[in-house]
């Protein structure tokens, strides 16, 4: 049986041990030892990593009473020194002791019970069971939480007999019957946990909501404490300063005038798309006065964008009963078209004969579009499809 002195002080960095057992299996070599700090997964929090004798741990399991170490290859010495990676142990703590605070602010402040939580590399996450929070139910959880962090609350950890455990007003009866720990938080909760903690809530930093969403009948709640919420707010200030110095105003008139350059964008949108409208118009007359006795009107172009392709082939159809075969170069994007007296039918062609040349796409009887991933291959269906409908 592992010792697990992580369970004894959470702030232990660095120790001896000795080696009691080295396993080799499908999926790695694994040391095992007489005692040790790192904390496996478990709970909702990420295992901890760090060295034995100077060899990495990979990963942290535990199995019955024993704690296994995965390790790219075992260390040459018996007694080890051991260190943990103790930047992220601490974050592991301050997350997730920041769970536990912002949880049972949740519930005493909104009635909201964690069904579930996620320690991940990026964020963090709390599951809880009611979905209409409001923005000022969340403004106000937030601002409880971080008035219990600046009271610097004690969070100490112990384990109870069943007899004890009757006695404290546990968030949650846990499933365990023995080995049963628990973590207090002064004047807030008692909570069965395996996890590491800190050591007050003062540690903790501040607790920052990021955004949420519902998630099967429950509302999940993204959240960072500590250096990743310092460390958020870093990150989003340089881009704000960045956006702030493009615009050439204030942080608070950002807002303001993102309105007024999506306004002016539309009006910009929409003239562009009368012009565009109008040289279609005269691009549709110059390419049906070109093949005044096909049955087929077809042209490539360089740069044209899906979207004027469909326009043109709209114009075209609109002024003749000849079949219109559209190509750019741009995307590799293919349009056949008709205004219904055409003999053939768009989409059953293009489902027909696109995959032989690499293309997919479909279409109605009157319209179709396709698409490749080259130039060849598209130039290759339309001298096909030249030979076929002209």
């Amino acid at each position: 049986m592992t010792t697990k002195l992580y369970y004894e002080s959470a702030y232990t960095t660095a120790w001896k041990a000795v080696i009691a057992q080295k396993i080799t299996r499908d999926d790695g070599l694994f040391v095992v030892l007489d005692r040790t700090a790192f904390y496996p997964h478990g709970g909702g929090q990420p295992c901890d990593r760090g060295e034995i004798q100077g060899v990495p741990v990979l990963d942290v399991r535990l199995e019955g009473a024993d704690v296994l170490h995965l390790v790219p290859h075992f260390p040459a010495e018996t007694d080890v020194d051991c260190r943990i990676d103790w930047p992220l142990r601490f974050d592991h703590m301050q997350q997730h002791s920041g769970q536990h605070l912002l949880s049972s602010v949740c519930r005493d402040l909104v009635q909201a019970m964690t069904v579930s939580f996620h320690l991940g590399l990026d964020y963090c996450t709390i599951d809880v069971d009611r979905l209409d929070l409001t923005a000022g139910d969340l403004a106000a959880i937030e601002a409880e939480a971080n008035q219990r962090i600046y009271r610097n609350l004690r969070i100490s950890s112990y384990f109870v007999s069943q007899e004890e455990l009757a006695q404290l007003p546990v968030v949650k009866p846990p499933k365990l019957t023995a080995n049963i720990r628990i973590v207090e938080m002064q004047d807030v909760e008692y909570n069965a946990c395996g996890g590491t903690h800190v050591s007050s809530t003062g540690e903790i930093g501040l607790i920052k909501l990021l955004k949420t969403e519902k998630q099967k009948g429950n509302l999940r709640l993204y959240f960072l404490c500590g250096h990743r919420a310092l460390a958020e707010f870093t990150a989003s200030q340089r881009i704000l300063q960045a956006i702030s110095a493009r615009f050439k105003t204030g942080k608070d008139e950002i807002e303001s005038r993102l309105d007024k350059w999506e306004r002016e964008q539309k009006a910009l949108e929409a003239e562009l798309a009368r012009l565009k409208e109008g040289l279609h118009g005269y691009m549709a007359k110059e390419l049906l006065q070109e093949a005044q006795c096909a049955r087929l009107v077809a042209r490539v172009f360089e740069d044209h964008s899906l979207q004027d392709l469909q326009s043109l082939a709209k114009q075209m159809t609109a002024m003749t009963d000849q079949v219109v075969l559209l190509a750019t170069k741009l995307d590799h994007k293919i349009v056949l078209a008709h205004n219904g007296k055409g003999a053939v039918g768009c989409g059953a062609f293009f489902k027909a004969h696109l995959a032989g040349f690499g293309g997919s796409g479909g279409g109605s009887d009157k319209l179709a579009q396709g698409g490749f991933a080259s130039d060849p291959e598209l130039l290759a269906f339309m001298a096909f499809a030249q030979a076929e409908l002209g």
